[in-house]
């Protein structure tokens, strides 16, 4: 049988526990959990709606490029190294600011990419947990307004226990 962690929060206060600590408890309940999968998008803090403004030419590598984007009240204007090729100047895309954290314990943080500073990274379905598209930018079609929380945006998540009845 599957039920969700966000329908068995209806019935039990499971904040603050995580997907393991929930398993394990099933199990000692005499329940075996076959399995458990993850669906939608994790928790992200610090990743928001930005706007691409420019997109210029990296002076040091032929497949990156340098762009500004806009993310509005959360950060104003930032400069962001880029090496995707599925976007342009208007599109709407996520984009990870300094001290987010993605999923795989990824930490975002201002560097020097090829001697241009970047202050964060615009991010692909894939590197934000909802997909496995790595082929490009998750561009945001519906136009969200600039600087939403990208949880706001991104479908929420949920657990799904597989469990032996």
């Amino acid at each position: 049988m599957k039920f969700s962690q966000n329908w068995l929060n209806d019935y039990v206060d499971l904040s603050g526990l995580t997907a393991d600590e929930i398993s394990h408890a099933i199990t000692f309940l005499g329940f075996e959990v076959e399995g458990v999968e993850h669906h939608g998008a994790p928790k992200l803090s610090n990743v928001f709606v930005g706007e691409v403004l420019t997109r210029d030419k990296h002076p040091n590598a032929d497949k990156l490029s340098v762009c500004t984007v806009d993310v509005g009240p959360a950060g104003g204007v930032k400069t962001i190294v880029c090496g995707a090729q599925n976007y342009g100047v208007g599109d709407r895309v996520p984009v990870a600011l300094a001290g987010a954290v993605l999923p795989g314990d990824f930490v975002i943080k201002q560097s020097k990419i090829r001697g241009q500073l970047s202050d964060g990274m615009m991010c692909s379905g894939r590197e934000l947990g909802v997909g496995s598209d790595h082929s490009g930018l998750l561009i945001l079609t519906d136009r969200p307004a600039l600087g939403t929380p990208i949880n706001d945006v991104l479908p929420g998540g949920d657990t799904v226990f597989d469990v032996e009845i």
